[in-house]
């Protein structure tokens, strides 16, 4: 389920009003009925798996959306709209800050290894690489970039301290897993699929009552709304009724 705190948002040309704060995952928060990507930044999506400092398969979108959360602890947020987000459809870029801090709460999550810098200049980069040399949250364990996950690229690079080079296939399995994990209240199944690119899309996507939702047993990804899918580029499959359930 979403992460939700109560704070008094101060919305951008608006008097400041009461709102809902939905931390959906690390780099992706609701505020006052607007979806924000965290600008500058990238970081797990909830259905993202990793491998821990154990080498443990860990569910790492779970587990730095939590620390989000953490890290705002109930404080105000307040965010800048900076306009249409490109690459997540129906989202919005937004410089947020927590109440008090000095600094974007994109760059705070990068400084405490919650995310990666994904700034075009490298605004982030020293404090990525700080991240990494202290090996903070995520770069104590093994995972793969955010980017490789959405585009299921079982080729990418490990990144952290607990990779090994011998041990990269069996790493990359653990977390591109054929049946992974769903992550809780998020029932909505996706598969990356060739013939959806024909509408624009990367995969389809199924609900609960969709014909083919039980059939389909190898989902790629799993995702807690409609809207969550169509902002990953899935479309609903063509089989759904507009009447099945999530």
């Amino acid at each position: 389920m979403f992460a939700v705190i109560l704070v008094l948002a101060l919305l951008v040309g608006t008097p400041a009003v009461a709102a809902e704060l939905i931390v959906k995952d690390a780099a992706t928060v609701q505020l006052g009925g607007v979806t924000y990507r965290l600008e500058g930044i990238d970081a797990p999506e909830l259905d993202q798996r990793c491998i821990n400092e154990f080498a443990d398969p860990s569910a790492c979108g779970v587990e730095t959306r939590d620390a989000v959360v953490k890290l705002i602890a109930g404080r105000a947020v307040t965010c800048r709209d900076l306009g249409a987000d490109p690459m997540f459809s129906g989202r919005r870029t937004g410089a947020c800050t927590i109440a008090g801090d000095s600094i974007s709460l994109g760059q705070r999550l990068v400084q405490a290894g919650l995310a990666l810098n994904a700034d075009p200049k490298g605004r982030f980069a020293a404090d990525e690489a700080k991240a990494k040399g202290e090996r903070l949250a995520l770069w104590r364990g093994c995972f793969v970039a955010p980017q490789s996950f959405r585009r299921w690229d079982k080729t990418a690079p490990l990144l952290g301290a607990a990779c090994r080079d011998d041990r990269k296939t069996a790493m990359l399995d653990l977390m591109f897993l054929d049946m992974p994990p769903m992550p809780d209240g998020c029932t909505i199944k996706g598969r990356l699929a060739k013939r959806a690119r024909l509408t624009g899309n990367v995969g389809v996507y199924q609900l609960r009552g969709c014909p083919s939702y039980a059939s389909l047993e190898k989902p790629n990804r799993w995702f807690c709304s409609e809207d969550d899918a169509r902002a990953a580029g899935f479309r609903k499959a063509y089989n759904c009724r507009s009447g099945a359930k999530r």
